[in-house]
């Protein structure tokens, strides 16, 4: 089973499953759970979270692909390298999200999100798939200029408003059969830019779940990002941005010019 949400005259509403698992809404009218037929130009999609889903801790993986280690000339680390991302950072499909004008390379990200379907603390590995809810699709975007270093990224690159669209669907743990075999792909302007596998994972789902679990307790409704492939590109405002990974959906989400930026951004109080 998959799950959508859309926001549509003044309410928000369920979409009712509309094709195989992994299916992404095209520009094709779509059935609410009512049956209600709506015009997707009508709908703003929302995260595929229920309201009792919302996520208390966002955690994004860092450096979780071998071949994106490679891409970044790092050594692989001998422990997920871990980042909390605020809740204000989702949007659903077919969102903008804005490009700071003082940018110089802004970069997708494509991965699997990951959702906590019960309260877990002290999960072992053989264990840590129960725990699971569902997944989905998620693209984590980078501003290269505001990273301190990548093991140290601050909240200017990991919270920023509408900076991680993650749907279209949420799918059930029970439809995937293995998720630790997922293709991922990036296109942008219809150009293939990312390509690459769940199974590449540094630090597998079952682990990171085992991990985090071992020192907090994880909730319902949490959400894992565990890390995107090599072929990450730069985007720019216009730029047409999807994400896909197979059996789960595809992603849309489109870049726009954010205006000042953080130029306005107040400076560091100074002694004296």
């Amino acid at each position: 089973m998959k799950r959508g949400r859309v926001a549509w005259r003044g309410a928000i509403h369920e979409v009712m499953d509309a094709g195989p698992v992994g299916a992404s809404p095209g520009d094709a009218h779509f059935r609410l759970a009512n049956r209600q037929l709506v015009d997707p130009r009508e709908a703003v999609w929302l995260p595929p979270l229920a309201p009792t889903e919302r996520p208390r801790t966002i955690f994004a993986v860092e450096a979780n692909y071998a071949d994106h280690v490679r891409e970044l000339e790092f050594k692989a680390p001998d422990r997920p390298v871990i980042f909390l991302k605020g809740v204000n950072s989702l949007i659903g499909h077919r969102g903008v999200t804005p490009r700071p004008a003082d940018a110089t390379y802004m970069h997708h990200g494509c991965g699997l999100a990951v959702v906590i379907g019960k309260s877990a603390r002290r999960v072992t590995r053989a264990d840590a798939y129960e725990y699971i809810g569902g997944y989905t699709v998620a693209n984590d975007y980078t501003i290269r200029d505001y990273l301190e270093n990548y093991y140290r990224p601050n909240f200017r690159v990991k919270s920023r408003d509408a900076c991680t669209p993650i749907g279209p669907w949420l799918v059930d743990a029970s439809d995937v059969r293995n998720p630790m075999n997922l293709r991922l792909t990036t296109t942008v302007n219809g150009t293939l830019t990312q390509r690459g596998s769940t199974a590449d994972m540094v630090f597998d789902i079952a682990f990171l779940i085992a991990y985090l679990s071992a020192f907090m307790t994880l909730s319902p409704g949490d959400i894992i990002l565990t890390g995107t492939p090599d072929g990450v590109s730069g985007v720019h405002a216009g730029d047409e941005v999807i994400t896909e990974v197979g059996g789960i959906g595809r992603l849309m989400n489109t870049i726009v010019h954010e205006g000042s930026g953080d130029a306005e951004a107040p400076s560091p109080p100074t002694s004296g």
